[in-house]
């Protein structure tokens, strides 16, 4: 987003509207912000009240210019106590969906569609909410429901992309026997690949990236090891004109994650060491493209070049980042047969993530690596 999108010269209008912040959820000094406004996915975008010092609106993964314009002004007129549609339901909605309380947020959402048409300005932007909030709370068989009906009315638009994807997501994740999950994942493998081939939807890169990842794992989910090939090949060959199309260093290396991914999918994981240290000599104090390097190398069984990766790295990282940078060497001492080494790692991790600070702190984590310790 930083790369592509606010970069657009369409949105200097609004320059004088808000005032930006950009916070590192990782720095330890911005646990406070963290611990006041959870943040559960990245990157999420929040117009706060200033006088009340609380979320008017929340925004939950990619967005277009066109869309970010109706954010903007959904969340001024939240913040100015202009209230909204659907008899103020959306509002509440949006309140407790900054505050993180899921369950809640999802109630008020419901209620609020049944008051918005879906032709509607925050009609779509309810849905994708409710769809975040559903599988947030492990409603896969609503999220199915929502997102197979609200296709229907946004299937030309941009929240098509988000609407196929989740609904993808979550038939994925209904348990296996269910019925009808067979037939829902089919639909919405057929949507995300209509979404993929429509020409007249301008997607940004990563939400078009997150849609060839579902059909991967979709192939994956039904045993189809040459499907889910060939798609990661062509989910390859789509970053590649991405990265080939950057006019920076800055949009490039903005894409590693998801090529990293890509080339993982595809079973090229070589590929990815010379796009990594092209962005390791472009950004030398980011952290993230020796830890993504280091994961390239254990896929290639390369654990030495891994290890020292790693060490690189560590030596940058900070913040509960550092968590999955120890992670990833504890699997690189597995894959040396190194168990000492690897336990020793998940110890550092443990003790790592019971200091960090509140608004940091995994509770979740901690118990998850405490676990991995008492497993012989």
């Amino acid at each position: 987003m930083r790369a592509f999108v606010f970069t657009d010269k369409a949105l200097a209008k609004h320059a004088g509207q808000f005032v930006w912040l950009s916070i590192d959820t990782e720095k330890a000094q911005n646990a406070p912000f963290a611990k006041k406004f959870p943040i559960r996915a990245w990157p999420s975008f929040y117009v706060i009240d200033p006088k009340k010092e609380t979320v008017a609106l929340r925004w939950v993964g990619g967005a277009t210019v066109p869309q970010l314009r109706k954010i903007f002004a959904d969340g001024a007129r939240a913040a100015g106590g202009g209230g909204q549609a659907a008899g103020g339901a959306l509002a509440r909605a949006d309140a407790l969906y900054g505050q993180g309380d899921y369950t809640a947020a999802g109630k008020a959402f419901r209620e609020a569609l049944t008051g918005l048409s879906p032709k509607s300005a925050q009609y779509a932007r309810a849905v994708e909410s409710l769809l975040f909030c559903m599988q947030t709370t492990g409603d896969e068989p609503e999220c199915v429901k929502l997102a197979r009906k609200a296709l229907r009315e946004l299937r030309h638009t941009a929240s098509a992309a988000n609407l196929a994807g989740s609904g993808l997501d979550c038939a994925l994740g209904l348990p296996d026997g269910v019925p009808g999950r067979a037939e829902a994942i089919a639909a919405f493998e057929a949507d995300v690949a209509g979404v993929l081939a429509d020409p007249s939807l301008v997607l940004v890169a990563d939400d078009r990236s997150a849609l060839y990842g579902s059909l991967v794992s979709a192939r994956e989910d039904a045993k189809d090891a040459a499907g889910a090939h060939e798609i990661a090949l062509a989910w390859v060959a789509n970053l590649d004109g991405e990265a080939a199309r950057a006019s920076t260093p800055e949009q490039r290396t903005a894409l590693d994650p998801d090529r990293l991914n890509a080339f993982l999918a595809a079973g090229e994981a070589e590929k990815a060491i010379p796009m990594l240290e092209a962005s390791q000599r472009d950004f030398p104090q980011d952290y993230n493209p020796p830890a993504r390097l280091a994961i390239a190398y254990l896929e290639l069984k390369r654990y030495g070049e891994a290890l020292a990766a790693s060490d690189r790295a560590l030596a940058l990282v900070y913040g509960p980042r550092k968590l999955r940078v120890l992670a990833v060497r504890a699997d690189i001492y597995k894959g040396m047969g190194n168990a000492a080494g690897a336990r020793k790692t998940v110890e550092e991790a443990l003790a790592y993530a019971e200091a960090l600070p509140p608004g940091q702190r995994s509770e979740t984590t901690i118990a998850s690596l405490q676990k991995l310790l008492a497993t012989p």
